[in-house]
């Protein structure tokens, strides 16, 4: 346990830090609240009433989020790989060209599909 101690002071430390910092900033800080202010902001688009559930979202904004996922893990991917681009020789590089080739298939066919498309 002796080997953790520091590092749950330094948690304890950082929690106790931000705790302290939201209390102060609603005990102190500015409140100059007005009906401009209260309001919802959307870019400038005045906000349009939503049903009572909330609304439904497109499908489109999902196939984003996948899309979003599926390039992030690629980046995960590359970046160990770019580390230890050395050590892997000419077999990591022929690997690693077909990973971002499949990648790149399937940014294509989203593409020639409209995926990318935000209407």
């Amino acid at each position: 346990m002796n080997a953790y101690t520091p590092i749950l002071v330094l948690g304890a430390l950082g929690a106790a830090f931000a705790i302290f910092s939201v209390v102060m900033a609603t005990l102190i800080g500015p409140k100059r609240y007005n009906r401009a202010k209260l309001e919802a902001y959307e870019c400038g688009i005045e906000p349009t009433p939503t049903p009572v559930g909330g609304g439904r979202f497109p499908i489109k904004y999902y196939l984003t989020a996948m899309l979003f996922i599926v390039f992030d893990i690629e980046i995960v991917f590359l970046y160990p790989w770019a580390v230890s681009f050395d050590a892997l020789g000419l077999f990591g590089l022929v690997e690693m060209l077909l990973f971002v080739l499949t990648v790149f298939v399937a940014y294509a066919y989203v593409w020639r599909r409209g995926g990318l498309e935000w209407d």
